[in-house]
């Protein structure tokens, strides 16, 4: 016979299919949950018990841990995602979970599985290059000064807290564990830097242990590396939010720093100005992230992450120069003769036993990048069409899975 179900409480945040939810095993320790349930993912180190469960078509994360601070998460969580601030979504907390024989158990925090995202872990496991592991710190210290323009103090930035998804041949982090985070109107340089302290010690810890399993390139220094976290923080602060000074006719400067701002992937929302003697100093006042991904969606309806998007814009630059070469139509009827004409046939075409591999913006800017070294062995352009077959037979099989293959057994995790 079944087990009886127990009632819970379950706060949601509203989406039609979260109901189902109410349905699992809670009145089972989450350790216990069935085999048939649970989802082989890939996943980092945690304080607590986590387990990938599959709800009809979706997939989420549920953690274990006392009520007090699964709600307290999942609030920061939301704040966050109010704020557009790179995080894993949160669905809602599970409360007043007891056993069938009454013995309480701890509440579950349950968030929404973050597709196509990597642990640090699963990174490792074939020991990256210098390069990678480089990508991989500026996508954190990207993170960390998101969420501190936002005023959140992680207090545990770490790897381990942090998922990765591939981003155009670099990669973007979202925070996952925000238990130990605290939301504040705006942080104090004291509060920033302890942060990143905290993270120069939290990194440095974890590659050390990776290289101890031997899982972490021999030329590369864990203490140097987690050192360097500070240097590039302190850069990339610097260059969001210092005041520029300009003289007489140097406004050329002003420019030249909203465009370096721009390819950071940042957009300045607001300047503030003064003026003494004609020298004029100017502050970002507020810098808001995403700057190709916002212009990509504008155009296209395309949500995909920032380097992403600038691969993809630069694209549609090629083929609105092709396609319109005197300029006679607009960006927008451009934009959409560049998604059904380019980017939807390669999306469409990728067979059904692959879509797991990458997401579809990854795989388009694979092929594009095939198409460049294809071309240049050849000497001449070889058109999307053929980059993308030998692409489809050469390249994407070899990719191991790296999104949960949602309605069946997932395979190849990892």
């Amino acid at each position: 016979m079944p087990p009886r179900l127990i009632p819970v409480a379950l706060t949601l945040t509203g989406s039609p299919d979260e109901p189902d939810l109410l349905f699992l095993p809670w009145q089972v320790p989450l350790e216990d949950w069935p085999d048939d349930l649970v989802v082989s993912l890939p996943r980092g180190i945690s304080r607590h018990i986590v387990r990938f469960v599959r709800v009809h078509d979706l997939v989420y994360a549920i953690k274990e841990v006392e009520q007090p601070l699964a709600e307290r998460e999942y609030h920061l969580l939301f704040d966050l995602a109010r704020r557009d601030v790179p995080a894993v979504e949160p669905i809602g907390v599970a409360s007043g979970r007891e056993t069938p024989d009454g013995e309480p158990l701890p509440a579950c925090l349950v968030t929404r599985h973050l597709q196509f995202s990597l642990p640090y872990r699963a990174l490792f496991s074939a020991t990256p290059r210098a390069g990678t592991v480089n990508r991989l710190m500026d996508a954190l210290v990207v993170l960390l000064v998101r969420l501190h323009l936002t005023g959140f103090s992680w207090n545990d930035c770490s790897l381990s807290n942090t998922l990765f998804r591939r981003d155009a041949g670099a990669f973007a982090a979202y925070l996952v564990d925000a238990e130990t985070g605290e939301l504040h109107s705006t942080l104090t340089q004291g509060q920033r830097m302890h942060d990143v302290d905290i993270a120069a010690v939290n990194v440095s810890g974890e590659l050390m242990d990776l290289e101890a399993g031997g899982s972490l390139h021999p030329a590369m220094d864990p203490v140097l590396l987690g050192e360097s976290l500070r240097e590039r923080y302190v850069a990339l602060w610097s260059e969001l939010t210092d005041p520029l000074i300009l003289g007489p006719g140097e406004r050329y400067l002003l420019d030249a720093r909203i465009r370096r701002l721009n390819d950071l992937g940042f957009d300045i929302a607001e300047l503030q100005a003064s003026q003494d003697g004609g020298v004029v100093q100017v502050s970002p006042k507020v810098v808001d992230a995403g700057h190709h991904s916002r212009r990509l969606m504008e155009l296209t309806g395309l949500d995909v992450e920032e380097n992403q998007a600038r691969r993809l814009l630069n694209d549609l630059d090629t083929f609105r120069l092709a396609f319109d070469p005197e300029g006679k139509e607009s960006e927008e009827v451009l934009a959409h003769h560049w998604v059904t004409d380019r980017f939807e046939p390669i999306v469409a075409s990728i067979p059904a036993s692959l879509r797991a591999k990458l997401e579809p913006a990854e795989v388009f800017h694979e092929v594009l990048e095939h198409l460049w070294f294809a071309s240049e062995r050849a000497g001449a352009d070889i058109g999307l069409s053929a980059a993308w077959e030998d692409y489809l037979t050469s390249v994407l099989p070899l990719r191991r899975d790296e999104a949960a293959i949602l309605g069946e057994p997932p395979t190849g995790e990892g």
